[in-house]
C-alpha cells in the first residue's frame, strides 16, 4: 500500500472515529447531568429567556457544542449581535451535525435546529440574518457548551482551530 493510500485511509478512519464519539455516547447518563433548564430546552423544546442566558453576549473566540453529545455546532467566527438576547450565528460550524425540522408549535411554521446524534433541540433558524447568508441561527445557551479557542485542542476539537486563522474575534 502506498503512503498516499495509507494517509487517505487514516484520515477517513479518523473522521469515522470522530463521528462515533458523538454517535456512541451514553445519552441517559448525560441527561442526568443536565440542569432542569438544560433538560427542558434540549429534550422538551423549551426556550430560555432572552438577555438572561450564558452566551447571548459572549465575545470570546471558541466554538459552541451540543451540551448532550458534544457535537460541534457553531463558532464565534459566525456569531453576531442580533439584538434578540440569544446567541445568534450566520452559519453552523459543521453542517453535518445539524438537523433542520419543520416546527409548527408557534403561530407560524419555523425551522427547528437539532443536533444530529444528540437529537437536542438547540434553537431555530430564520431568514432575517445579515449577508452573505441572510440566515439567523437563534440558539439557546442552555443547549450548548462553549469551548474557548485555547482549550479546543485539549478537549478534542483541534481540527477546528484552522477557522480562526486570519480572522478576528466573533462579533
Amino acid at each position: 500500500m502506498t503512503k498516499i493510500k495509507i494517509l487517505i485511509l487514516s484520515l477517513l478512519m479518523g473522521n469515522a472515529m470522530a463521528n462515533n464519539q458523538y454517535e456512541n455516547f451514553d445519552k441517559a447518563a448525560r441527561l442526568k447531568e443536565l440542569t432542569p433548564m438544560q433538560y427542558k430546552v434540549t429534550q422538551e423544546d423549551a426556550t430560555e429567556k432572552p438577555f438572561d442566558n450564558a452566551y447571548w453576549d459572549n465575545k470570546r473566540e471558541g466554538i459552541y457544542v451540543d451540551i448532550v453529545s458534544g457535537e460541534p455546532l457553531f463558532s464565534s467566527t459566525t456569531k453576531y449581535k442580533s439584538g434578540t438576547g440569544w446567541p445568534s450565528f450566520t452559519a453552523p460550524l459543521d453542517p453535518d451535525y445539524i438537523v433542520e425540522k419543520l416546527d409548527f408549535s408557534a403561530f407560524w411554521p419555523r425551522t427547528e435546529i437539532q443536533s444530529k446524534y444528540g437529537k437536542s433541540h438547540v434553537g431555530h433558524v430564520f431568514k432575517d440574518g445579515p449577508k452573505p447568508s441572510g440566515l439567523r441561527y437563534c440558539m439557546n445557551s442552555a443547549a450548548m457548551n462553549f469551548i474557548p479557542k485555547d482549550e479546543m485542542q485539549q478537549q478534542g476539537y483541534g481540527q477546528y482551530l484552522h477557522i480562526f486563522d486570519n480572522l478576528g474575534v466573533g462579533k
